[in-house]
């Protein structure tokens, strides 16, 4: 860890060497933009030597120059254009002129906006989501393998941080198989260039923010991934990240403004106490710590007080939502960001893209902790973040401790956890936009953490697929993969079949042991009824008081009923159904939905030994 704080200080230190070497005009960013935006307002962000000396000059029906902005380094301007609704989609020259040069040219291009139906579908509760690492999922086109001029220059499988060779052409082979598996929406963790020295497979250190790194394949190829998905009626969500960059980033080495990213006298570390964003009584230097400070020493931590820098990132999550039509956000350490821009922008976002999806990733300690970041002002926050939904952390804790069946734990752990955390979800504006689940590429694997207690693991993926929210998928879950997170790299392994020459095919049943169809069939049919029935998507929820072992609660609508029976005992139980008469007076009979067998009485179920039922109502 020290020599990559040292390597990221460094880089913060000598930003300007960089500029000998700068071309005349390096980048314009956006490289171009869409007519019939809701926001008329555009900032480009220009690089190039000494550009700031050069005066900028267009002419193009509907597009007004505003003004231009020069800040501390002249190697950067910032021009603020008005594209007004009278704009036509065209092609138009930007003049960089300066007395005794050459003039500067950069064709710009304005696209009309792609206004199809539901062409930006929104990620729901009638979802499930299957979140994937491009890097460790499927090698679908060797020759990106290796990109001359990357800072890694090889390949090597059996490095747990290094580049495997997955890419968004393994993704699209495969979309059968997530679609067959009963998955709606596909996840990414990023795929934009990470161009690090070391450990950039995960995505999560960008350094360019409008460029699909070339190892998992182009722009234009990752904009025929989502046309692709939409047509098997597969959504796409991307992962974004406002916080931090990659040490390496463009930027770093040529800093627009000193204040672009946050530098402290020495390196500082963000503390990791979200409390301290929402504490009636936190010092401020606490605060600033957590929201300032850097989540790692290779991520510099973006001042997203700056203006220029909101602009920026907000402008660009716009371009790719508009560019490629994807149907929903992940917002990476959600809470670290300034709270007064995250406001702002998903107020910016929602009011272009009203159906997009979006949630937070808010891995914090309490259901409160959680609602804090959420829209609504619904526990008296001093602002409204707007933001629809989080990753609900407490309901993947409540579900393990449900399933440890611990009784003395008092009235809000153990068995009683997942009814406790389920009865405050009166603080969120609508818990249905949260993202529920088990695990993902940060945590343990699910199937290890039930030790590998394959009945166990059913029942996970049973509350998974019946409970409120949106829930998500980790690949591989449905083939039992496992291991703990430490290290991380443990628990991102590559699916086996993805690779030419892999001496076994997961992606198939002939490729997987008997256990592993068990757990894929189990997933697969649970998910697919999700899929095909609404009552497990938008229905009701009611639970009733977890007693002697067994928690019960049901989902129902107009049109069905089920109800989900958890027994966390080592033995087999009789449950009587009195206690249920307000669900379950009008019926009579039911169907197993994992098994397809019929319970032709609900007077008493016979519960088999840590076991969950899903029973469609007769």
């Amino acid at each position: 860890m020290k020599h990559r704080i040292l390597l990221g200080w460094l880089l913060v230190c000598c930003v300007t060497a960089i500029s000998a070497q700068l071309p005349a005009l390096e980048r314009v960013e956006p490289s171009f933009w869409f007519t019939g935006m809701k926001n008329t307002q555009l900032q480009l962000l220009v690089h190039g030597k000494n550009i700031a000396s050069k005066k900028i000059r267009f002419s193009y029906p509907g597009v007004k120059l505003i003004k231009v902005n020069k800040v501390s380094n002249s190697n950067y301007l910032f021009i603020d254009i008005d594209v007004t609704a009278a704009a036509k989609p065209g092609k138009f020259t930007i003049d960089f002129v300066e007395a005794n040069q050459s003039t500067l040219h950069y064709t710009y291009e304005l696209k009309a906006r792609d206004k199809s139906p539901n062409r930006i579908q929104g990620v729901t509760s009638k979802d499930l989501i299957y979140l994937l690492m491009p890097d460790r999922f499927a090698n679908g086109d060797t020759t990106n393998d290796v990109v001359a001029g990357m800072e890694e220059k090889k390949v090597e499988r059996s490095l747990l941080y290094g580049r495997h060779g997955g890419d968004i052409q393994g993704i699209i082979n495969h979309l059968d198989y997530i679609k067959e598996l009963g998955a709606t929406t596909i996840w990414c963790t990023p795929e934009v260039e990470n161009d690090q020295p070391h450990a950039s497979y995960h995505g999560y250190a960008v350094t360019d923010h409008y460029r699909i790194d070339p190892r998992y394949g182009t722009n234009e190829l990752y904009k025929s991934y989502v046309e692709l998905c939409h047509a098997k009626g597969l959504k796409v969500i991307k992962d974004i990240v406002h916080n931090h960059i990659g040490s390496h980033h463009w930027f770093m080495k040529d800093l627009p403004t000193a204040d672009w990213v946050h530098q402290w006298p020495k390196y500082t570390n963000t503390n990791f106490k979200d409390h301290a964003v929402m504490d009636p009584y936190a010092s401020a230097i606490d605060k600033k710590i957590m929201l300032d400070g850097w989540f790692d020493g290779g991520m510099p931590d973006l001042n997203e007080s700056n203006p220029y820098v909101q602009n920026y990132l907000t402008q660009n999550n716009i371009w790719w939502i508009e560019y490629a039509g994807i149907d929903g956000l992940r917002l990476d350490t959600y809470p670290y960001n300034n709270p007064m821009y995250m406001s702002k922008w998903a107020a910016q976002i929602k009011a272009e893209f009203p159906s997009l999806g979006i949630f937070g990733e808010t891995l914090v300690s309490s259901v409160l902790n959680q609602a804090f970041f959420t829209e609504g002002r619904t526990i008296h926050q001093q602002i409204d973040t707007h933001l629809p939904g989080i990753t609900d952390a407490q309901i993947k804790d409540a579900i393990y401790d449900l399933l440890e069946g611990k009784n003395d734990a008092g009235a809000a752990g153990g068995i009683n956890r997942l009814y406790a955390t389920l009865a405050n979800d009166f603080v969120y504006k609508n818990p249905m936009n949260n993202c529920i689940f088990l695990d993902n590429h940060d945590m343990h694997r699910m199937y290890s953490l039930v030790g590998e207690d394959l009945n166990k693991y059913k029942s996970a993926i049973a509350i998974l697929l019946t409970t409120r929210g949106i829930p998500q998928l980790y690949y591989g879950t449905e083939l039992l993969m496992k291991n703990m997170s430490k290290p991380d790299g443990l628990v991102r392994e590559d699916v086996k079949g993805g690779w030419l020459g892999d001496s076994v095919n997961k992606f198939t049943p002939q490729g997987r042991t008997i256990k592993e169809n068990e757990a894929f069939n189990f997933v697969k049919t649970l998910a697919n009824y999700r899929k095909n029935n609404t009552v497990l998507q938008t229905g009701k929820l009611m639970q009733f008081v977890p007693d002697k072992g067994i928690y019960t609660f049901f989902r129902y609508n107009n049109e069905k009923t089920v109800m989900v029976v958890v027994n966390t005992n080592d033995k087999e139980e009789q449950l009587p159904t009195e206690r249920y008469a307000e669900r379950i007076n009008k019926f009579s009979a039911a169907i197993n939905i994992t098994n397809g067998s019929t319970i032709n009485s609900l007077q008493v179920l016979t519960l088999p030994a840590k076991t969950t039922w899903v029973l469609e109502l007769k």
